[in-house]
């Protein structure tokens, strides 16, 4: 089996690599582009790179925008995924309309998409690498550990508290930038580690809750979670706070209390490892394929070519491709009056930002 992934591995440093490791050690042979591909190449030529015929095509969100035209015509299963579901949803429900599955990764994303007309939409959170979190546990060297962005008006609410964390507790350099595998490191030498969401959307599953119950640090967490809706219990595998005012004395009472923090810590573990690893993931994934054999959900299949090419355009436009954007609007004009003006009102707001810039 052959998967086609539709940008190199580099594009995106922490999901790709960790899901074509993951198919590549079940057997499945994960073939990515390369960059001299055009960014509105048509899906017949994306497919001559490719050595063997595929029996699926990824489109991950990433740095490469290659966005193949005809998608909706492809005779090959095809699947995109969307991490950030919560931000821009409705443009994402947009894109996807031209791929049969669309990966969501946050719960109640997948009946969004289904009431806006996809049928292929699931759910397949963000996951781990086992490698990264397995063997003996380490050290403890920090309180508190911490790893992620603080900077900008969605983290507000980080900037505020890290520094007061780091006043009152042993961390580490929280500012600074880590790789994946050092990010492990530091949360598997921490017995607990705090996780502050986005301002606009704090009850985030994000990457950092699943490394941090891998680690077999305490995970404290704000409430509601997205943990809760996938399986997770508050006191059983983290504990969640509903006033930041709590953290402090929080993170003071479960470092007293060694047992009941380790107790929930390996409890979180002991699942993670289990059953949202990248290797479970990648199961997960073929097995969705396998069951949904030969349908072909796009809702696009069904759809004029002009408004297909709308798609593209709007994708093309969102990252800035006004070059590739205008190409489509060039073959949509004439074939659709109302696809015509929605792609030149797409194409000028796209140029407008550019210009801004």
């Amino acid at each position: 089996m052959t998967i086609l992934c539709l940008c190199r591995e580099e594009h995106d440093w922490k999901m790709i690599p960790a899901y074509a490791d993951a198919f590549r050690r079940q057997g499945t042979e994960f073939f990515c582009v390369n960059d001299s591909i055009p960014f509105d190449a048509s899906l017949e030529d994306v497919l001559c790179a490719c050595p063997n015929t595929p029996s699926a095509i990824f489109h991950f969100e990433s740095a490469h925008p290659l966005f193949p035209t005809g998608l909706e015509r492809s005779e090959i299963p095809t699947v995109c995924f969307h991490p950030d579901t919560y931000a821009f949803t409705d443009r994402r429900i947009r894109w996807s309309a031209v791929f049969d599955h669309a990966v969501v990764f946050h719960p109640g994303y997948r009946e969004r998409f289904a009431r806006a007309g996809h049928p292929g939409a699931f759910l397949l959170p963000h996951a781990v690498r086992l490698a990264f979190f397995e063997g003996p546990q380490s050290q403890h060297e920090f309180d508190v550990g911490w790893v992620g962005q603080t900077e900008g008006p969605l983290y507000e609410g980080r900037a505020e508290w890290l520094p007061k964390l780091a006043a009152e507790f042993r961390m580490n350099e929280w500012r600074q930038r880590f790789t994946l595998e050092e990010t492990a490191g530091i949360y598997r030498r921490s017995r607990i580690v705090v996780n502050i969401g986005r301002d606009d959307f704090p009850q985030d599953a994000n990457l950092r809750v699943f490394e941090a119950l891998a680690s077999g640090a305490l995970l404290i967490t704000s409430l509601p979670s997205e943990l809760t809706q996938l399986g997770f219990q508050d006191g059983v595998h983290f504990v969640g706070y509903r006033d930041p005012a709590e953290l402090i004395p929080m993170v003071r009472k479960y470092l007293a209390d060694k047992t009941s923090r380790s107790k929930i810590a390996d409890t979180a573990r002991s699942l993670v490892l289990a059953e949202h690893t990248y290797d479970r993931r990648a199961e997960q994934l073929l097995t969705h394929l396998a069951q949904a054999g030969p349908s072909r959900l796009a809702p696009a299949r069904n759809w004029s070519e002009p408004r297909a090419r709308l798609v593209a355009l709007d994708f093309y436009a969102s990252r800035g491709l006004t070059s590739c954007a205008a190409g489509q609007l060039r073959k949509i004009a004439r074939h659709g009056i109302r696809e015509t003006i929605q792609g030149a009102s797409l194409l000028s707001r796209s140029w407008i930002k550019s210009v801004i810039r």
